[in-house]
């Protein structure tokens, strides 16, 4: 009797901690987590079995209750900011380029614009995006009807 109960704890124990290998190491449905869901069933199983369904039950409980109490200590400990990514970006796209286009403006399509591609407008090449969103050949004259802050608004010059 003693040595099922060291057993169905040593079984609960090693699915718990495959289970938060997966949880909190292992991104995605990787075989920790597997594993850890079929350790966790086994011990319940083999408790309800070998033991009683009285102890069974109880083995269930402490089992749900275990996983919640592990899960939150895990998420409040430090240990998690050790492993994080902290890193923040501050750099910042260079769009000065846009500043030397404005409504109105003529230009040539470099790329096919179905409905983006590339354009050059006062001797710079930026992204475009065309005013109905259809399509305008590469080679193609085009005016600038909008400038936003990534991209220009474009259609073909008549």
């Amino acid at each position: 009797m003693a040595l099922n109960i060291i057993i169905v704890t040593v079984i609960i124990l090693l699915g718990l901690l495959f289970l938060m290998i997966e949880i909190f190491l292992l991104p995605g449905i990787s075989i920790a987590g597997i594993a850890g869901i079929i350790f966790l069933i086994g011990g319940i199983v083999f408790a309800f079995t070998y033991i009683g369904s009285t102890a069974g039950t109880i083995t269930l409980i402490a089992s749900v209750v275990l996983i919640a109490v592990t899960f939150v200590l895990l998420l409040r400990s430090k240990s998690l900011k050790k492993i994080a990514l902290n890193t923040e970006i501050t750099s910042t796209v260079d769009n000065s380029d846009f500043k030397n286009i404005n409504v109105g403006d003529k230009g040539v399509t470099i790329s096919r614009l179905n409905p983006m591609g590339k354009v050059m407008v006062n001797n710079v090449i930026v992204e475009a995006k065309t005013y109905d969103g259809g399509m305008i050949d590469e080679e193609t004259e085009i005016i600038v009807e909008k400038v936003e802050s990534m991209n220009i608004i474009v259609r073909k010059s008549y």
